[in-house]
């Protein structure tokens, strides 16, 4: 599985999207064991004033210190989770995507050993966890959220992993990576997929 998804990263030409909006970068990181890899996300604390209470990957916006967009991913991650840069293997990257706050958001993915410790940053987080990349590929979702722009519906998915649901921008980027990294298929039809943008954009569940 691990193999499979360094090649088809080598050979992927993500999306870059052409707009001027502050930058940010994210790492969908995945533990090195080859026959049950993991996918490392957090939760965000519900003291921030944005994202609070939402499952994320590792990562934040651009410091102007910060040579590239990996850089800004691999600082996040370490300030974080407490991962150290050189103990990520950066495979590639996905496609940018756009928040419902105007950033536009660079994911890159990476592997990190298996038994590296994991510590969150309580200042930002509340949790720091792991999950089966298997559990993705297998689970049903928990229900499809829609996404509303300019009249028209966009629909994700969603899961619960024991405490936690996974949605949003968060679900986007990683059907893209199973989509990219592992043929897994998964139907995504969203405004960022075409370069658009998601102006006064609002998740919200579907009853």
């Amino acid at each position: 599985m691990l193999k499979q998804i360094r090649n088809q990263l080598i050979e992927h030409s993500p999306r870059d999207l052409a707009v001027p909006l502050p930058e940010a970068a994210v790492l969908i990181a995945l533990t090195d064991n080859a026959h049950n890899p993991e996918i490392i996300l957090t939760r965000r604390s519900t003291r921030l004033n944005t994202h609070s209470g939402e499952v994320a990957f590792p990562g934040g916006k651009r410091d102007p210190e910060d040579r590239d967009l990996q850089m800004t991913a691999l600082r996040e991650t370490h300030e974080e989770i407490g991962v150290p840069g050189d103990s990520v293997d950066v495979l590639g990257r996905t496609g940018q995507v756009i928040s419902r706050f105007g950033i536009k958001v660079t994911p890159f993915v990476g592997l990190v050993p298996e038994s590296i410790k994991l510590h969150a940053n309580l200042d930002e987080l509340d949790r720091v966890f792991r999950v089966p990349l298997a559990f993705f590929l297998e689970a049903e979702r928990l229900r499809t959220d829609e996404l509303r722009y300019k009249q028209q519906s966009f629909f994700v998915p969603a899961w619960q992993y024991g405490d936690y649901q996974i949605w949003g921008l968060t679900a986007i980027m990683l059907v893209e990576f199973l989509n990219v990294g592992l043929n897994a298929g998964i139907p995504l039809d969203v405004p960022q997929q075409r370069g658009q943008r998601v102006e006064g954009g609002i998740w919200r569940k579907q009853a």
